[in-house]
């Protein structure tokens, strides 16, 4: 491993970090530590004499700072380091997309007051993007890692089925990362003191829009994950190498781990601890997802999905029409047609 694919997954591993250190802001209620100024805290380059909430509001804007200046090393030296025209180089200015919007986002949640007590369905749609935004920055800086180690470049078209199973996928895990944000909003703007209370305000029509659409989350994120784990396990039957079986055994162990961390999460009623080993497993699941994707989808000797169109006008096994069939395409077989594979 060069030390630039080390700087590369140094990199991701410091943006998850940030990502987690802005789970704890939400869950303290700190985003208000700095007041509605930015990029200043409080007009102030430094705070001086700070309560906690502005430490941890301006450490997450610290280390918020450093992960843009590593993200900008990473664009320097894929431009320096890569030929033209390598994969590399566009993820990592798609990561540096991303970053960028990171910031823009974030100063927007601050400028507007979209922080702290506000229980706002403006504050919930900006969260969300946030939060879309964030996955597709793990997962530029996931790709950039991985090519610049040395991964194939994959390519979409040509793959069938399988391209649109991970596209599907990975919208599942969007909008499962989307649900989670808003569920873990209303925990923290309306904690409930014992399971029942809580189990009885996500279905109370006068209780808050957020308490209410908590309850949709469960259900979104148990399917997106056991798609996910679907796909990972169907490529885990095909061995296509050590990229995707690797990727697809972390995959199907983190949906496991999800949804265990995700039921005590509801049971212990979100202690922020909990929210944050929970945000960590999904930034994880998802990185796992994108890199099982990126490999399968390079592997030139993926076996195609059939369709569900192929499978349902497929014969019956023993039908006389699978009889007749079978015979018929063996027949057809020729060897020495230019389409047909050949020994290398």
């Amino acid at each position: 491993m060069t030390r630039f694919t080390r700087y590369a997954w140094l990199t991701l591993a410091f943006n998850v970090l940030v990502v987690l250190w802005g789970g704890i802001v939400r869950a303290t209620g700190s985003g208000a530590g700095c007041g509605s100024h930015w990029p200043t805290c409080n007009g102030e380059i430094l705070p001086q004499s700070p309560r906690i909430e502005t430490v941890i509001e301006f450490s997450h804007r610290l280390t918020s700072g450093i992960a843009l200046l590593l993200v900008v090393g990473l664009v320097v030296g894929a431009f320096r380091l890569l030929p033209r025209g390598h994969a590399g180089r566009k993820a990592a200015v798609w990561s540096m997309f991303f970053m960028v919007g990171e910031a823009a986002l974030g100063a927007a949640l601050v400028k507007y007051r979209l922080v702290a007590d506000n229980p706002s369905m403006n504050r919930a749609a900006v969260m969300s993007a946030h939060l879309i935004n964030t996955f597709l920055l793990l997962a530029a800086l996931a790709l950039t890692a991985y090519l610049v180690g040395g991964g194939p470049a994959f390519r979409l078209r040509g793959r069938g089925w399988w391209s649109g199973a991970f596209l599907a996928g990975l919208l599942g895990l969007l909008v499962s990362g989307v649900s989670g944000a808003t569920a873990a909003l209303g925990d923290t703007l309306f904690p409930s003191q014992t399971l029942d209370q809580a189990l009885r305000q996500d279905v109370s029509p006068t209780a808050h829009l957020l308490i209410r659409l908590r309850v949709l989350h469960p259900a979104i994120a148990i399917a997106a994950g056991l798609f996910a784990l679907v796909v990972a396990l169907r490529l885990l039957k095909r061995n296509l190498g050590p990229g995707p079986r690797h990727f697809g055994g972390w995959t199907a162990g983190l949906v496991f781990t999800q949804i265990l961390a995700g039921t005590v999460n509801v049971l212990l009623l979100a202690p922020v601890w909990l929210q944050i080993v929970h945000l960590l497993v999904a930034d994880l699941l998802w990185i796992a997802f994108v890199l099982l994707g990126a490999s399968a989808l390079a592997y030139p000797g993926l076996p195609p999905l059939p369709s569900p169109a192929a499978n349902s006008l497929a014969p019956a096994a023993g039908s006389p029409e699978a009889r007749v069939s079978a015979p018929s395409r063996a027949s057809s077989f020729n060897p020495s047609s230019s389409g047909s594979p050949r020994p290398s």
